[in-house]
């Protein structure tokens, strides 16, 4: 089953800054939200950063499958199973093969340098 196109431009997220390391002890903090006390800027932070972490997960979920496709590849003499490919990822075998089908059609559509 082909992908659908993907016409729409990419959202740039919001960046993500990194947390002292002191502060990421404390289970309240979170990028500082907790010390904005107007609720417009909160609301807008909050939002900025929820956008970012969806931005990052559709990427990285595309790099799972990149991933897999080529630990999957025919071609490689050390190819993966979709078993063992599943058991590294933990996922189930079904998702496995779904995710290396995903990652084919975006090699596809990437052209002849993702190869």
């Amino acid at each position: 089953m082909a992908e659908p196109e993907r016409t729409e431009r990419r959202l740039r997220p919001a960046p993500l800054l990194f947390e002292p390391s002191e502060a990421t002890t404390d289970p309240e903090h979170f990028f500082d939200l907790e010390s904005i006390e107007d609720p417009r800027e909160l609301l807008a932070r909050a939002t900025e950063l929820t956008l970012a972490f969806r931005a990052a997960q559709e990427r990285a979920v595309e790099f799972q499958a990149l991933a897999a496709a080529q630990l999957a590849d025919p071609r490689r003499f050390d190819r993966l199973s979709t078993a063992l490919i599943a058991e590294q990822a933990e996922w189930t075998e079904d998702y496995a093969r779904k995710m290396i089908e995903f990652g084919e059609s975006l090699q596809r559509d990437a052209g002849p340098e993702a190869t």
